[in-house]
């Protein structure tokens, strides 16, 4: 779901003696695959998992922990896979930054394939493990109007793109921060939007479940405003990026950075 400043040029620093150059080495994109595979299917099963928890003891993780569940997922499955495939496990994620040419358009792809395997493995685990009168839907179904899920789906599908541009794609930002604002972001619409589209943000979220349910409902909601809401995220901070150059460059300039620095 986010890169790390340097994901898209498909290599990873390796540590290396003080007095050697850091190598960039090349990560094969059968490696990335697998990783946006897990990726996606870890953070479907805990948080689509917590969902049917929820549902069949008596509403004991409560909507609050369950939005909890989907942030701290996403923020763990950042950390731990974020360098190798960029942890993107949404197809509107790769789209976006394929469109600001942050990700090769060649994986896009595979990488959508990828994640929609994770998420239609984790929806058949789930749904073997809880059947019959624990068996509950875990896709996404609008609550009101068509129109209104479309408006709130892109809305925070454009804010939690808003974020991951800022938190893991400009190198002025503190790139280890990353994971944490991602899954804060992650956390807070599920808690807003949850009761009233699903909170999905990611068309393999939902088609996932929609396949291995047989429930299509609004799913092309689920679908498009996902990935308008991405785009327009990623260029709209793409507008308001003023300069591409490291931190260190602009402390001089930056009247936040002074004031804390100088706050003794």
């Amino acid at each position: 779901m986010a890169d790390t400043p340097s994901s898209h040029n498909d290599a990873v620093v390796v540590n290396v003696p003080d007095d050697k150059a850091p190598t960039d080495v090349p990560i094969p994109i059968w490696q990335k695959l697998i990783a946006e595979v897990l990726g996606t299917y870890f953070m479907m099963f805990a948080g689509c998992g917590s969902v049917i928890v929820n549902l069949n003891n008596e509403k004991s993780v409560t909507h609050p922990g369950i939005s909890i569940t989907w942030g701290l997922v996403v923020m763990v499955l950042v950390y731990t896979l974020g360098h190798i495939s960029g942890a993107h496990f949404n197809p509107a994620v790769t789209i976006a930054h394929a469109t600001a040419r942050r990700f090769p358009l060649k994986e896009v792809p595979t990488y959508i394939i990828a994640q929609v395997v994770g998420s239609l493995l984790a929806s058949g685990t789930l749904r073997l493990l809880f059947t019959g009168t624990q068996d509950h839907f875990i896709g996404s179904l609008p609550s009101g109007s068509d129109v209104q899920a479309l408006v709130i789906e892109f809305i925070i599908t454009f804010y939690l793109m808003f974020v991951v541009s800022g938190v893991a794609t400009d190198n002025r930002a503190i790139g280890e921060l990353a994971g944490l604002a991602v899954g804060s972001t992650v956390c807070l619409n599920v808690l807003f939007a949850g009761p009233l589209t699903g909170s999905s943000m990611n068309p393999a979220r939902s088609l996932g479940p929609a396949i291995v349910y047989n429930e299509y409902r609004g799913i092309w909601i689920y679908m498009v405003a996902p990935i308008l809401g991405a785009i327009a995220g990623t260029w709209v901070y793409q507008l308001i990026r003023y300069t591409n150059k490291p931190l260190r460059e602009i402390t001089e300039s930056t009247s936040f950075v002074k004031g804390r620095g100088g706050a003794k």
